[in-house]
């Protein structure tokens, strides 16, 4: 499944660097994340990264979008193909 940002979150900005995907924008009020573009850093790390240094903890799983590990790979082979 995708991560997703919930209302906590405080607008530090250290998420949207972090994630190797460009999945993490900037919305109306709080940062977003695009659940086509996240992998939860499937093909990249071990561990999505925007969970990692977000202070407030506020990147949980969203439960809406679920995937599995081959799902997750799968989009992680199209995204790369696309950037190439």
């Amino acid at each position: 499944m995708a991560l997703m940002i919930t209302d906590d979150c405080i607008n530090c900005d250290v998420c949207e660097p972090e994630c190797p995907n460009d999945a993490i924008y900037m919305g109306a009020e709080i940062y977003e994340i695009d659940p086509d573009k996240c992998t939860e850093c499937v093909g990249h790390f071990n561990e999505p990264q925007c969970q990692q240094v977000c202070p407030v903890s506020c990147i949980p799983f969203n439960p809406a979008w679920r995937e599995s590990e081959e799902q997750l790979r799968d989009k992680f082979e199209r995204l790369q193909a696309a950037k190439a």
